[in-house]
């Protein structure tokens, strides 16, 4: 049995895999971290327990595997403090937002942990990023341009999404590219004409929707969609359970949900 503790226990995600725990024959949710406590009980959730980072020492100590979606700050604050305790633990981050600072100090954490950081746990999305490299490096830039459009619940924090970055990050990847150097938020007023090889992101925002992605690649006489629409959030919990047990014979290391699915070694 694989012992797992869950950072942002209380969040959507968190409380959608606490359900799908439960249900696990080889996986068990041994407690959460959070910095509020739920009014129905931790157990209503799914967890025997719930604590604040400040006292997640002995939780950790107990946990075979860590899984995070919380947010940026609390992941800060579990490698500051606990990196000693999560030490030859498979940890699995799906926090988005992360900063260059944080994903330094997640560098460093691999160097003892076997560490997998995605922005979309879904099998389905991870998929499509291949897909978008492949399509985007076999279309020339100046001849087929490239947006991406994304839509999630009102509550959402983060814009664009980290899955609609990565999937321009697979596009940039796929023309030899950096994103840094071709991307574009939206667009308003007299911008003139749209530069060679430039990437756009929308983000929109409304209602319940639980996560929905395409990728537009528009030439003169054709236009091609590659899109990914997630029903529910217990696909992205599904998918990080998946990646849990992946992770859990591995060595020390940073890791993707490519190597997961063998599209990498």
């Amino acid at each position: 049995m694989i012992d797992v503790a869950v950072s942002g226990a209380t969040g959507r995600m968190g409380r959608t895999l606490g359900r799908l725990l439960g249900d696990a024959p080889d996986l068990r949710a041994i407690g959460g971290i959070a910095p509020d406590r739920p009014m129905e009980g931790s157990e209503a959730i799914g967890y025997p327990e719930i604590v604040d980072v400040g006292d997640a020492g002995p939780l950790l100590a107990r946990a075979h595997a860590v899984i995070d979606f919380s947010a940026p700050d609390q992941v800060a604050r579990l490698l500051d403090r606990y990196a000693g305790a999560l030490a030859g633990r498979a940890l699995l981050v799906g926090t988005t937002g992360l900063t260059d600072d944080l994903e330094r100090a997640l560098d460093a954490q691999a160097e003892g942990t076997a560490v997998l950081v995605a922005s979309n746990f879904s099998l389905g999305m991870n998929l499509l990023l291949g897909l978008v490299e492949q399509a985007a490096r076999a279309l020339p830039a100046d001849g087929y341009d490239i947006e991406v459009v994304e839509t999630h619940h009102r509550l959402k924090e983060d814009a664009p999404s980290g899955t609609a970055l990565s999937l321009a990050e697979a596009a940039a990847r796929g023309r030899g590219q950096t994103l840094e150097a071709s991307r574009r938020d939206g667009r308003s007023g007299r911008i003139g004409p749209r530069p060679t090889g430039e990437i756009g992101l929308h983000a929109v925002r409304g209602g319940g929707v639980a996560g929905e992605h395409q990728v537009r690649l528009l030439g003169e006489r054709e236009q091609i969609a590659l899109s990914h629409s997630a029903a529910s959030r217990e696909l992205f919990a599904e998918g990080a359970m998946v990646a849990a047990r992946w992770l859990m014979d591995k060595p020390a290391g940073r890791y993707g949900m490519a190597q997961v699915l063998g599209f990498q070694p």
